[in-house]
């Protein structure tokens, strides 16, 4: 079944030196790839999923709690990334700069992370219900709204 997405152009590079990107419907773009792209779609799949097996293991071998010595540099780290994603990705949209989509895809994904991790470590009771109030009501709207402001900024052909 063809799908809307698969009728979109992909960009590929002409050849070496020819500074010619080709715009090709993705069906047509795949068989035309770079060997090296094609490799590391390939190892990159292989990749994920050679991960299940590890997830399971994780899963069911991992103690259920844990101590860490760098609590608080962990989350002011996590909390600082996603700070300088907003920032970042604010001050490139203000210059009309195209690597907007980019910042903004990684806060994006920064956003996510904190909202999951905060719910998933936070202490039974008033701790658990506050992380899930500011997923709901802060970290997963404005990850999604990084995420839809990525897609829109995402240079594209012809735009």
């Amino acid at each position: 079944m063809t799908g809307v997405h698969s009728l979109r152009p992909v960009r590929v590079d002409a050849g070496p030196g020819s500074g010619v990107p080709l715009i090709l419907p993705k069906a047509a773009a795949a068989s035309t790839l770079p060997l090296l792209l094609r490799r590391a779609a390939t190892v990159l799949t292989v990749l994920g999923m050679a991960m299940i097996p590890w997830l399971v293991f994780l899963h069911t071998g991992l103690p259920a709690t844990a101590q860490a010595s760098h609590w608080a540099w962990t989350w002011t780290g996590l909390d600082s990334s996603e700070a300088l994603g907003l920032l970042a990705t604010g001050l490139l949209l203000r210059r009309g700069d195209c690597r907007a989509c980019l910042t903004s895809a990684a806060t994006s994904a920064l956003l996510l992370v904190d909202a999951w991790f905060d719910a998933m470590t936070a202490a039974p009771g008033s701790d658990f219900e506050l992380a899930v109030l500011m997923a709901v009501f802060a970290e997963l709207p404005l990850a999604m709204a990084c995420a839809v402001l990525a897609t829109r900024t995402f240079p594209r052909p012809g735009r």
